[in-house]
């Protein structure tokens, strides 16, 4: 069962969402709250395994609850909800560590397999605004790097490296890649560290959106 909790200053929104997701068998709503203060206490004492978090709410807004909710307990899968395209919101969300970001006129059927996606740890970023956070961390990459291209950048990477760079974008946990090549998870830990420092990335979703679009990865 996939607990979810819905973070929403809008009541339809949110009733609405509690509607459609307590109908499936595999999720249940242990919470709503209309802002991201009472998310981030609300996540610290229920433990959700999903929360579904609208971007622009009052008292504290998405993107710093995010922050709070992801320092304190990780493991939580967190995507980001709204009605804004919005580059600057996007970026500053999944380089602090949310875990996708859909827009809410999403189809019903389309965000119940994306929670399910993202709570098997599956990256949740539409085309278009992938390729925006691409451009934006190749950009950041290069200028931490000096790098000329990003070819002579993935040079950098061993062909191990790559092996691991490859399931890390497909949504491997360390130990799904340290099962996957027979090394121990302590191993996969050093070699994704050696590749967030050689590509000048520092968090595991920016490199793996990085890494999708250089690897030309589906």
């Amino acid at each position: 069962m996939i607990k979810i909790l819905i973070a929403d200053d809008q009541t339809l929104m949110r009733d609405g969402l509690k509607t459609i997701l307590d109908l499936e068998d595999d999720m249940e709503v242990i919470a709503t709250c209309e802002n991201g203060q009472i998310a981030y206490e609300k996540a610290k004492e229920l433990k959700p395994d999903v929360i579904l978090m609208d971007i622009r709410m009052p008292i504290m807004n998405g993107v710093e609850s995010v922050k709070l909710i992801k320092k304190e307990i990780p493991s939580i899968t967190i995507i980001m909800l709204t009605t804004f395209d919005d580059d600057e919101y996007i970026i500053e969300a999944l380089s602090n560590g949310a875990n996708g970001y859909l827009l809410k006129d999403i189809p019903g059927d389309k965000l119940l397999q994306a929670i399910r996606d993202g709570f098997h740890g599956n990256l949740l970023i539409p085309g278009n605004i992938a390729a925006k956070i691409v451009s934006k961390l190749s950009s950041t990459s290069k200028e931490k790097n000096n790098y000329s291209s990003d070819y002579e950048l993935l040079e950098e990477l061993s062909e191990r490296e790559v092996e691991i760079a490859k399931l890390l974008v497909k949504g491997y946990t360390n130990k799904q890649i340290a099962a996957s090549l027979f090394i121990s998870e302590g191993t996969v830990k050093n070699y994704i560290s050696n590749i967030y420092s050689k590509l000048g990335i520092s968090d595991r979703t920016q490199a793996a959106l990085f890494l999708k679009e250089k690897l030309n990865i589906n």
